[in-house]
C-alpha cells in the first residue's frame, strides 16, 4: 500500500469547482465528473453563485476509488475553458 496520500478507499470526496457562470459549465463538469465517477449522483450537486453572481460554485461528492481516479478528473476539470478553479 502507498503511503503518498491519507485517503483510503474507496472513500466519499468531496471536488469544489469554480468556474464562470455560463450556459454549458454544469453540464460540462457533470459530463466530465460522470466520465471519472459513472456511479455519480447529478441530482446531488450543490451549486452556489457567487456574491456578484459572476462565478458559480459546484460541490461534487464523488465515490472515489483510487488516487489516478481523482487524478484524473481533477487534470479534466482544470482543463476546461469554463473552470478557474479545483479544489
Amino acid at each position: 500500500m502507498s503511503d503518498d496520500t491519507l485517503l483510503r478507499f474507496p472513500c466519499d470526496f468531496p471536488i469544489k469547482i469554480m468556474g464562470q457562470r455560463q450556459d454549458g459549465l454544469a453540464q460540462a463538469v457533470l459530463e466530465a465528473v460522470l466520465r471519472h465517477a459513472p456511479d455519480f449522483d447529478p441530482a446531488t450537486v450543490e451549486m452556489r453563485p457567487s456574491a456578484k453572481g459572476n462565478y458559480l460554485g459546484l460541490t461534487c461528492t464523488i465515490r472515489a476509488v483510487s488516487r489516478e481516479q481523482l487524478d484524473a478528473l481533477y487534470r479534466e476539470l482544470s482543463a476546461h475553458p469554463l473552470v478557474k478553479v479545483v479544489l
